[in-house]
């Protein structure tokens, strides 16, 4: 009797084996994939739809209060110098601190020793992979890196599935101000091709002035879940309507798209910008809210309050001050691209995260004595 049972068990065993296998075989080999792409043949799409669900959980304990990592400090660049391998465990150190998922943009080298920092070191750390993509038609540089890219992108969600909980295949690439704005032709044969060759979810991120109009809607039948970017800030709104405003678009979102689950991919305050640099869609134009520390701490409070009430994965922007945007050496340090950090590039905090912390810590002494939420 113990023999027969010890012999279910062995033949079970191999039937998940086989079956693990049989998945695996499922997908195309990197090299396959590459010739489809260079192709240019738009593949079918799941016919019927199987949405993945989107999970950020950790040990079972949601996870939705995230976090956008850019691992470039001063000197570094995507398409230069990336970081030591000592100041990426640097960064995951201070980020696990504080948020378990993260939000990275592209599968690069550097995005790849950040996963295998996070494998070694065993990090609690999650991560939503990018895979950037740009415009292709007359730039065939363009599209070159889009394929490989994507394959990139494959490679790593297959190399570490037990880090990466979803793809992203293309950050802003559709709404109408995008400088990287691409077909949308293109964009939904790299969103096919991902999803048929990876386990994980997939989607595209994009702000929600694309996501907000019937035009998105094709685009959105095809990914697993909704990425969104709302930024008050950049949309003239103040303080203290910034949140209600986000809450408003967003609800816009979900009732033109009401068989998925959206998250808000980026939002937050910046700490400085350029109220001299006016024009259309500039800073000094756009920005009518106050830009400070105080500021963003202030909205880093109301939001926590606002992400506490509705469960919303939220992805704030961003973890680090990155010195390498808005014209990098080109441009002062009151660049807006370069402040949006609750960290200085240096890796210190600002005080308005400072601020913020003390308020979390507060609230969660609350909680545990019983008190109210607020």
């Amino acid at each position: 009797m113990k023999r027969e049972f010890i012999k279910g068990i062995l033949i079970l065993i191999a039937i998940i084996i086989l079956s693990s296998c049989n998945i695996n075989n499922s997908f195309k080999s990197i090299s396959e994939i590459r010739i489809s792409l260079e192709s240019d043949v738009l593949i079918d799409s799941e016919k019927p739809f199987k949405i993945r669900e989107f999970k950020p959980y950790l040990n079972d304990q949601w996870i939705g209060k995230a976090i956008s990592y850019g691992c470039y400090r001063k000197g570094q660049a995507p398409w230069g110098t990336g970081p030591s391998d000592v100041e990426i465990k640097q960064d995951l150190n201070i980020i696990s601190a504080y948020w378990n998922l993260i939000r990275i943009y592209n599968a690069d080298n550097d995005t790849e020793r950040i996963l295998e920092s996070i494998k070694e070191h065993s990090f609690p750390v999650k991560v939503m992979l990018g895979i950037w993509l740009e415009k292709e038609s007359e730039n065939s540089i363009g599209k070159e890196g889009n394929v490989n890219n994507v394959l990139r992108g494959i490679e790593l969600a297959r190399k570490y599935p037990e880090i990466v909980i979803a793809v992203n295949a293309g950050n802003e690439t559709q709404v109408y101000w995008s400088g990287h704005r691409m077909e949308s032709a293109n964009l939904l044969k790299y969103i096919r091709v991902v999803r048929n060759n990876i386990a994980q979810p997939v989607t595209t991120a994009d702000d929600y002035n694309f996501w907000n109009k019937s035009e998105s809607k094709q685009i959105a039948s095809e990914v697993d879940f909704i990425v969104t970017h709302i930024y008050p800030l950049w949309n003239s709104k103040l303080l203290n309507e910034s949140i209600s405003w986000m809450s408003k678009e967003l609800a816009v979102i979900n009732s033109l798209h009401e068989d998925k689950s959206i998250i808000l991919g980026e939002i937050g305050w910046a700490t400085n910008y350029n109220p001299e640099k006016k024009g259309q869609g500039q800073q000094g134009t756009l920005i009518k809210g106050d830009v400070s520390l105080q500021t963003q701490g202030e909205f880093l409070i109301m939001l926590d309050k606002w992400i506490e009430a509705n469960r919303t994965t939220t992805f704030l922007f961003e973890a680090f001050d990155e010195l390498w945007k808005g014209g990098a050496e080109n441009t002062g340090s009151n660049e807006i691209e370069k402040n949006w950090g609750a960290f200085y590039e240096n890796r210190e905090p600002k005080q308005s995260f400072i601020n913020y912390q003390k308020y979390v810590n507060e609230h969660n002494q609350k909680i545990r004595h019983g008190g109210n939420n607020e």
